[in-house]
């Protein structure tokens, strides 16, 4: 047998100290993708555990919402659609938004949510809100073919372009995540970001034409409009399933600027990552 004193002076020491790291590690993330797909199955089954209609309601969602605005704004506010009817409009505009405002408004509760697991065990804490980010994107995937219905019902068949969404839609999951994380992080130490969050994208909304053309924009304010990551992402996604010509310059700028925002993102996130365990 051999002597304890000899093992502990042949075993490895390992050392763990915090660090700074504020950069993307694809790596990490690769290696534990396993559980990143787990927390994203977990947050798609809470969401709809107990419900009467389960995951139908991705789909009643921006359908509910589409019927509201059709009748509100497109019937009575006589708001123009660019000779699309309003509610093929209004629901591809609202199908990346809803995407976007699940992925950020669940995203950045995330960390908070999930506190007692962040508390006993490591493993990458970017996982969390991504988890979140593609959960939504679940729901979208539902949404998406309720889409294809509505435009055949109203005489507006989708074209080659309707493949454009999975681009689009990726992007659109690009900066709901930079915007997720930064709030996540936020949100771990100043709890008032939940209860702001949902007010907030609301705004956001309205500052992104869902429910309206760009078109009514005026010109001179195009470009400064276009800073709103949402905004050519939102045209984009109504313009190329009907055929139509997408703005490059406005889906341009705001793909850069949506870039700028995960990069932002993620860099705050990893800046406040080692303290989460403590403060949350």
């Amino acid at each position: 047998m051999r002597d304890p004193k000899a093992l502990e002076e042949a075993a490895p020491i390992v050392v763990i100290e915090a660090g700074q790291r504020s950069r993307f590690d694809l790596a990490e993330i690769w290696r534990y993708r396993d559980l990143l797909y787990f927390l994203t199955r977990r947050e798609v089954t809470i969401r709809y555990k107990q419900t009467l209609l389960g995951i139908a309601w991705a789909v009643l969602q921006p359908l509910l919402a589409t019927v509201i605005f059709t009748l509100f704004l497109g019937r009575l506010a006589r708001v123009p659609s660019d000779g699309i009817p309003y509610p093929v409009f209004v629901y591809l505009g609202l199908l990346p938004w809803t995407f976007f405002a699940g992925a950020v408004t669940r995203g950045g509760a995330s960390l908070v949510a999930n506190a007692n697991l962040l508390s006993k065990v490591y493993f990458p804490r970017l996982l969390v809100p991504l988890s979140a980010t593609l959960a939504a994107l679940v729901d979208t995937g539902f949404a998406l073919a309720m889409l294809l219905g509505i435009m055949w019902l109203y005489g507006a068949p989708p074209g080659w372009g309707i493949f454009a969404l999975v681009p689009l839609l990726g992007l659109v999951a690009v900066v709901a995540s930079g915007v997720g994380l930064w709030l996540a992080a936020l949100n771990v130490r100043y709890r008032d970001v939940q209860h702001a969050v949902p007010f907030l994208v609301q705004l956001w909304m309205f500052a992104s034409p869902v429910v309206y053309p760009a078109s009514k924009v005026p010109e001179r304010y195009r470009l400064l409009y276009a800073t709103n990551p949402m905004a050519g992402l939102v045209e984009a996604c109504r313009a190329l399933p009907l055929g139509r010509p997408v703005d490059g310059l406005a889906l341009a700028i705001s793909t850069a600027v949506g870039l700028a925002l995960f990069a932002w993102g993620l860099w705050r996130f990893r800046r406040m990552e080692k303290s989460f365990a403590d403060v949350i």
